[in-house]
């Protein structure tokens, strides 16, 4: 009986690559799980990286900017950075302000979607007729729930957003990186057995 050993070469580096991948997504699921109990927490901690990231594009947009001096994008590029760099400082200073702010905005978003997708599904009466009334009815409420009880909502609406976002990102990879395992798994046990089966040629 012969012995089936594992991948081996750019079959064992995909291997590897899908093994990384699905424990990139565990901890994703695990973050995302940890938020959805201390919302508060990734409330704050998802405005503080939107800060950052603000501040990291508009200063690479600045100095892109710099080089381009000359040209007619130089002045749109620097008032493009300025302004990323401003609001990235004004979140970083106030992220409760801001997160107010984004769950008004995010509320006032689920409730023109809602009463758009309502009207519509209403007016045009398509063969998605009854999923996109769902869905208009869904954001709607969503929108006048998360206004009723605005500004405390903000507490926890942005963070429970990031964390479903960490949790189903997370599910992704896991499924990809466990399905990508497996093919290889398939493709080089097939490989294996067509080799072990072919007959050896006399010299």
């Amino acid at each position: 009986m012969a012995k089936s050993t594992g991948p081996t070469g750019e079959a064992a580096k995909l291997h590897r690559g899908f093994g990384w991948l699905a424990a990139l997504g565990m901890i994703l699921v695990l973050a995302g799980l940890v938020g959805l109990v201390y919302t508060g927490v990734a409330t704050l901690t998802s405005m503080i990286l939107f800060g950052w990231l603000l501040l990291i594009g508009g200063t690479v947009g600045l100095l892109h900017a710099i080089q381009a001096r000359g040209t007619s994008f130089f002045w749109l590029g620097v008032v493009v950075a300025a302004l990323n760099i401003a609001a990235g400082v004004v979140i970083m200073r106030r992220p409760e302000a801001a997160a107010e702010a984004l769950t008004m905005f995010a509320a006032l978003l689920f409730l023109t979607g809602g009463v758009f997708r309502l009207v519509g599904s209403l007016v045009v009466r398509g063969p998605q007729f009854g999923w996109t009334l769902v869905q208009g009815a869904f954001g709607l409420l969503l929108g006048i729930l998360v206004l009723a009880s605005w500004p405390s909502s903000s507490k926890y609406v942005i963070g429970t957003f990031f964390a479903l976002a960490l949790l189903f990102d997370g599910l992704g990879l896991i499924a990809t990186g466990f399905g990508g395992r497996r093919i290889v798994g398939m493709v080089t046990e097939a490989e294996q057995q067509e080799g072990a089966a072919k007959p050896v040629q006399p010299e």
